[in-house]
């Protein structure tokens, strides 16, 4: 068996972990966003939102921490450096130490005078605002610290350990959805505290199961500041790409709570919810995919290298675009069937995330291959300038009256351009075929229009909502599979799968007449 054809193998057999926790998580979130919203009401729901984002405004140091973390110990497991690793996992625990002093710091002093000062909270609201705001405090601290144990896991490609905890994770909330329908006290309060219960689980989780189960992860103070310096270099950078996203995604929740109130926070985290239920579909395969990009950029192998970027960009964008289309036209009849209270805005929030959504499942294969290779100042500093933008453009557009869906179609416009400026830096970065890669996102395009205008056509069609809703699915199966096919798979692509389908299909005739 060669090395490619198991590599293939292993990225399935993680995938098939993923999508098995994806599919439950995903069931179990759509329930219990449901009863969230029904069980603490819009204003509470849209205030608990707006609080987390405020928190999670620092989450922009998990993403930048985890990347460095996978990069690094993907690289000394592909070289078979367990005493390598070990230093380098002992060395990001003290860094993300450090990190995490210092953000609480700054969340308990600027953050405080933020949420007390700036943020539209209703008076009689306030003080339970403020204990979740501690809570989220602490659940962030602990997220922070289970960042190299996740990595870890990732990186030795354990899918199906980071499944279980996923799996988990989820029934917990169905446990704080039957805590919170029976008792009597502050509802936001005791969410809060049971979200922060549901984090500390999780951390123990990760840490016991490293610990019992992988090489490399014990731990006892090291630094070196040459190691040190490498890494925080190479986080620099990467820090200001996953701060941009941030911005982008939570610094414009609380843009909009300075215009509006906590019902369209609410709407927008419903749409969010919507949108990081799909997003699972593609982002659980890339996590698949990753290790394998690091491992065949460290090996010098750049054709593959190349091969799992086109490759991986279309399978995204077809998990996205596959569910997110259908969705999209029948987002009216999905919301009222699924929520009990629609607030405002929803759908059209809705709409516009998903396209977002469909545009942004085409970039974490062009910046992982960024990452491998570790000079990142100037790709940071081009896409990472670009999507900050959203930010003070939107400012300017709701100061002068448009409406917050604004703030999505700047969003959109942003990520297109974005697109094709991560795909030219990565070109200067390495041996990167950029001709075809764009002529793939030119079919990718085409495709996606002519499919949606497809189903639009079949929606309006069809009087039955819910005929109209399994007609079009069923359809946008079909339509991405025979489009996908024929028109966005290159010919040596559709060499592979079709000679990969017929010795299926004869060794399974094989077994039969057997």
């Amino acid at each position: 068996m060669s090395q490619s054809n198991f590599d293939n193998k292993r990225i399935l057999k993680n995938t098939l972990f993923l999508y098995a926790r994806m599919i439950l998580i995903m069931c179990i979130g759509l329930y219990t966003v449901r009863e969230f919203l029904s069980l603490l009401g819009v204003e509470d729901y849209g205030i608990y939102n707006v609080i987390g984002c405020l928190v999670t405004m620092f989450s922009f140091l998990n993403g930048t921490l985890a990347a460095a973390s996978q990069r690094y110990f993907s690289v000394e497991l592909a070289n078979n450096n367990i005493s390598g690793l070990n230093k380098s996992f002992r060395l990001n625990i003290t860094v993300y130490l450090c990190i995490i002093v210092l953000s609480i710091i700054v969340l308990e002093t600027i953050g405080l005078w933020f949420l007390n000062n700036k943020l539209i909270i209703p008076n009689d609201r306030l003080f339970a605002a403020n204990v979740v705001y501690q809570f989220s405090i602490v659940a962030f601290a602990l997220q922070m610290i289970t960042v190299p144990y996740n990595a870890l896991i990732i990186s030795y490609e354990r899918m199906s350990a980071f499944a279980y905890i996923g799996i988990f994770e989820a029934f917990f909330k169905i446990i704080i959805v039957i805590v919170l329908s029976v008792i009597t006290w502050d509802k936001l309060i005791i969410f809060g505290l049971l979200t922060l219960v549901s984090a500390i689980m999780v951390t123990m989780s990760y840490i016991i199961y490293c610990r019992r189960k992988l090489k490399g992860c014990e731990y006892s103070f090291y630094w070196n500041s040459a190691e040190a310096k490498e890494l925080v270099s190479f986080t620099g950078w990467h820090l200001l790409g996953t701060l941009s996203t941030v911005i982008r995604s939570q610094g414009i929740n609380l843009l909009l709570n300075s215009f509006f109130n906590p019902a369209i926070n609410a709407a927008r985290a419903i749409a969010y919810q919507v949108y990081n239920s799909i997003n699972q579909l593609s982002s659980n395969f890339f996590i698949a995919l990753k290790p394998q990009m690091y491992k065949c950029y460290s090996s010098g192998e750049i054709k593959e290298l190349n091969k799992l970027i086109l490759r991986g960009t279309i399978i995204c964008t077809f998990l996205v675009a596959v569910v997110s289309l259908p969705c999209m036209i029948n987002i009216r009849f999905i919301l009222r069937i699924w929520l009990k209270d629609v607030p405002d805005y929803t759908s059209l929030f809705t709409v516009l995330v998903l396209i977002n959504g469909i545009i942004d499942s085409t970039s974490g294969c062009t910046i992982c291959p960024a990452l491998a290779v570790g000079n990142l100042k100037k790709f940071y500093l081009v896409t990472g300038t670009l999507l900050i933008l959203n930010l003070p453009i939107s400012y300017f557009l709701l100061k002068i009256g448009c409406p917050p869906e604004a703030t999505m179609v700047v969003s959109i416009i942003v990520s297109t351009i974005t697109v094709f400026a991560r795909a030219i830096i990565l070109k200067e970065l390495m041996p990167f075929d950029l001709k075809r890669y764009c002529y793939m996102l030119l079919r990718l395009a085409i495709c996606t229009i002519i499919i949606f205008c497809i189903l639009v056509f079949t929606f309006v069609n069809i009087s039955n909502e819910l005929i109209a809703l399994v007609t079009t699915c069923v359809i946008s199966v079909i339509l991405h599979v025979v489009f996908y096919a024929f028109f966005v798979l290159d010919k040596g692509d559709r060499e592979v799968i079709t000679v990969s389908v017929l010795s299926k299909l004869n060794k399974h005739q094989y077994d039969r007449e057997a």
